[in-house]
């Protein structure tokens, strides 16, 4: 606890042992109520369409989004589900970018305000099914420092993804990435 804010470190789990998704709240809460940004470092981006509806409105509300994940996959098959998204994002307004590498963190912060790091990915196995754990900062000195970490990133580490690196992908592999997709839940 700060003078000006406060940190309250969470779990979050499978029912009955939890009756409610905090992570995916305290996500949609972010991307609902920023007014100015919202940056997301994720290894998988593989949401349910509540989840990526929630990322597309704070876009569409001229909210400036940009999401990290990586360029190296460590799982080909939720790699391609990744990209995916990024037509329907990008659509949106959101600014993809591909971290030269493998980037494992996961972080979320907007606005100077808010930060979530923790163990939370998004994809449906953490967000329904694992227990997981991360800690919300609300007006605290770290939250700039997550905000720094997010743009040193993305400025000396990533690739943008445009819309010509989304058409350059082949008819099977757009067609194989819809087909995964309904197996997401199982990834």
């Amino acid at each position: 606890v700060s003078e000006s804010g406060f940190v309250v470190p969470f779990g979050d789990g499978p029912k009955p042992l939890y009756e409610r998704r905090v992570g995916k709240s305290i996500i949609q809460n972010m991307l609902e109520t920023a007014t100015k940004y919202v940056y997301i470092t994720t290894p998988y981006l593989i949401i349910d369409n509540e989840l990526c509806t929630s990322v597309e409105n704070s876009a569409l509300r001229g909210v400036d989004v940009k999401i990290i994940v990586p360029h190296i996959p460590d799982k080909k098959m939720v790699f391609n589900m990744t990209k995916s998204f990024y037509k329907r994002l990008m659509d949106a307004g959101v600014k993809i970018y591909e971290y030269n590498g493998f980037i494992h963190a996961k972080n979320f912060v907007s606005d100077d305000t808010t930060a979530v790091v923790g163990t939370i990915n998004l994809d449906y196995r953490s967000l329904y099914l694992h227990f997981e754990c991360a800690a919300y900062m609300y007006k605290m000195p770290c939250v700039s420092d997550v905000k720094a970490d997010f743009l040193n990133i993305q400025k000396n580490n990533c690739t943008e993804v445009t819309k010509e690196t989304c058409e350059k992908r082949s008819a099977l592999s757009k067609m194989v990435s819809a087909v995964l997709r309904t197996f997401a839940p199982l990834l």
